[in-house]
């Protein structure tokens, strides 16, 4: 069998479309109905033009009339003037229905160019045709981006609707609207053509339309836990999916290589991820409002215009008034991208400013008694550093590690030796990590480390090598519990392969039982917990 390559809709006769149950359904029996709407809302590249063929086959078989406009194929000249645009609509409907268009028998400058569009649609058209006629309309959003076409060709739209209340003819037109997004432009309630009709948002694909078409591609040996894998990357996307089991299919190369390689340029996603990279350049607003939700742990609100765009593209989803990132794949590729590099001078006072402000937040970042991270710093890193493992599928450990009868030390001593001490057991701290590791201060005489690519025993070994170094300081600590009355250190040490559905905090909490066992058996010690809390 041939594997297409999902670059374009999928083919009436082709074995690669997954039905979203009941939406297709549903849609047919809306096309029954006199006078009826559909409209069909998704980002980019989630099937809106495959569902849109299957529409249209379909109305040819109940034997109605069809047309279909696209609007992305539309010249921008078309778009400069109202009455062009409408007369070109007009135009293209007829001559798709095997009539001379022969506009002027009907046009009138006098009467203006939205009266002359409705009496030539439907003395022209629909009187005309002894059967119902289905008019698609593709990627309408693009007329969103001309306000001043749009604020008058929606209003028509919603007009002919209203028609088929009083107009025989118009009984006969089902429209189907098909964008990418909600509209933005400003439209009176009673004027607008998306508030009518049937809506029809298309979902991603479930786990089990994703194994259907594993399926399809004659994938065997791609398993549950794999096809899970895959989706915390991509999610239910169908072209991301597709285009993944293209390359398992046709290409043979293992998923651990895809998923490696994904959020990189030399991964199969390379292609759409430098598109949206271009489209982003392109336009600094929309640019900076996607830095401003990649850099954010809880989504930001955005001026809707450029929320609505970034949901065209497929980069977010909108809850709410709250934009988040909509897949895991745009966060590793969009992360360590630079917003300000493409934007001449501009981006260069922004990048002075955005190194002085570099600078505040490296001093917000630090502990400044002991000049390690602090826990603010910590928690993002924590999250980014799971989130990087997740999608490397490899190994991520936890040490927490507090210093043994600390208060006592102070009452002992007094509070600038408890200092000094801190900043002592901090450079061990610090001396002992390895380049990719991450060392802060968690809170008092606590303290905690990251180790990417790090398994229970190495970072067990790691935390022993602390231990000891501590010890070395003979730091005295006369109240002490233990033998040898020196400041001491207890450690909690947790390692598993993070996967982008678990719980965030949960390494944390294994850490942090280990830890509290530690303290429990006697003190400076390590315990490492490889269980659930």
């Amino acid at each position: 069998m041939l594997i297409e390559f999902p670059n374009c809709p999928v083919s009436l006769r082709s074995p690669f479309y997954i039905e979203r149950p009941p939406i297709e359904s549903r849609i047919y029996e809306e096309l029954d109905r006199p006078g009826s709407v559909v409209r069909i809302k998704a980002p980019r590249k989630m099937g809106k033009s495959s569902l849109l063929l299957r529409v249209l086959n379909q109305a040819k078989i109940q034997g109605y009339h069809t047309v279909s406009i696209d609007f992305s194929t539309v010249e921008t000249a078309r778009f400069r003037d109202l009455d062009r645009f409408l007369r070109w609509l007009c135009a293209n409907i007829a001559l798709q229905l095997g009539f001379a268009p022969k506009l002027n028998d009907v046009w009138d400058a006098d009467i203006g160019s939205k009266i002359s569009c409705t009496l030539y649609f439907d003395t022209c058209i629909l009187a005309r045709l002894d059967r119902p006629l289905v008019l698609a309309l593709n990627e309408v959003n693009i007329v969103f981006e001309y306000p001043e076409i749009a604020k008058d060709f929606l209003p028509l739209l919603r007009s002919w609707y209203e028609q088929a209340k009083q107009v025989e003819r118009f009984r006969g037109l089902r429209l189907v609207v098909v964008h990418s997004t909600e509209v933005y432009v400003p439209l009176q309630l009673h004027q607008s053509p998306f508030n009518v009709g049937l809506p029809i948002q298309l979902p991603e694909f479930t786990v089990e339309q994703v194994t259907d078409l594993a399926r399809r591609h004659d994938i065997k040996e791609l398993g549950t836990q794999d096809i899970e894998r895959l989706m915390r990357l991509v999610g239910g996307h169908p072209y991301l999916i597709r285009l993944a089991l293209y390359y398992l299919a046709s290409e043979n190369l293992l998923l651990s290589k895809i998923l490696q390689e994904a959020p990189t340029l030399s991964g199969i996603y390379r292609n759409h991820l430098c598109a949206l990279t271009e489209i982003l350049q392109s336009n600094e607003c929309l640019m900076l409002a996607f830095d401003r939700v990649i850099r954010s742990n809880h989504g930001v609100v955005l001026e809707p215009k450029l929320a609505f765009a970034l949901e065209q593209l497929g980069l977010v989803q909108i809850d709410g008034d709250r934009c988040t990132i909509s897949h895991q794949l745009y966060y590793c590729y969009f992360q360590t991208y630079d917003p300000l590099e493409s934007m001449g001078d501009v981006g260069n006072a922004l990048q002075q400013l955005q190194r002085e402000n570099q600078t505040l937040k490296q001093l917000a970042n630090l502990d400044s008694l002991t000049q390690l991270a602090n826990r603010r710093h910590f928690d993002r890193t924590f999250t980014q550093t799971q989130l990087q493992m997740a999608r490397e599928q490899d190994w991520l450990s936890i040490v927490l590690c507090d210093i043994d009868e600390f208060k006592l030390y102070n009452d002992t001593y007094g509070h600038p030796m408890g200092d000094r001490c801190l900043r002592a057991v901090a450079k061990v701290l610090r001396d002992s990590i390895r380049s990719n590791d991450f060392v802060a201060r968690y809170g008092g005489e606590e303290f905690v480390l990251l180790l990417p690519h790090t398994t229970l025993e190495e970072a067990t070994k790691i935390a022993e090598r602390i231990r000891i170094g501590i010890k070395t300081l003979a730091i005295e600590h006369a109240k002490s519990q233990g033998r040898e009355k020196l400041v001491t250190i207890s450690f909690g040490v947790a390692s598993e392969v993070p996967n982008f559905d678990d719980d965030l905090e949960r390494l944390l909490r294994l850490a942090d039982k280990a830890l509290y066992r530690a303290k429990a058996e006697g003190r400076d010690c390590i315990i490492a917990n490889d269980r659930d809390p």
